[in-house]
């Protein structure tokens, strides 16, 4: 295998291995810091469900920069002299878009906007969140909203 070859193998691992990083946008993925923290607890009817798509990362270093220097170095593998100093500088940059496009694809998430009426006060609600393991909620379904801070879980 060849040098380029190999460094696009190498991207191509460290990127998997980012999508399949949790996103913790489901209800019921916690992060470290979410451990112990008290939460509000309401109770409520989910109302609607409308899919929608939670867009992917753009600002994650793994893709645009693994991709930059895997450009880089295959770059540097065509020419000589000031010809490779510019592949090099055109791989790292053209590496570092493809990464990049690439770590958003590979983050893009299927999501459900939840329209809930609070049984509380009867006030109506949505919370956005990932779809896990391919369950939607339902019209009718009672659940219940975990609030701490800004941010809001929805589980059964």
């Amino acid at each position: 295998m060849t040098m380029p070859y190999r460094l696009f193998f190498v991207l191509a691992i460290v990127l998997l291995l980012t999508g399949c990083a949790s996103s913790g946008l489901t209800g019921t993925t916690y992060t470290h810091s979410d451990a112990r923290k008290v939460q509000t607890v309401k109770y409520g009817t989910i109302e609607s469900v409308t899919p929608v798509v939670i867009e992917g990362r753009t600002d994650g270093i793994v893709g645009t920069g693994s991709g930059a220097i895997i450009g880089g170095i295959a770059g540097s593998t065509v020419g000589g002299g000031k010809g490779r100093s510019i592949a090099t500088v055109v791989g790292a940059v053209a590496g570092g878009l493809a990464g990049q496009a690439a770590e958003k694809k590979l983050t893009t998430k299927q999501g459900q906007e939840l329209t809930i009426r609070l049984e509380a006060n009867g006030e109506i609600i949505s919370v956005v969140q990932e779809v896990e393991n391919e369950q939607y909620f339902k019209s009718g379904d009672r659940i219940r909203l975990l609030q701490h801070g800004g941010n809001t879980r929805v589980t059964y």
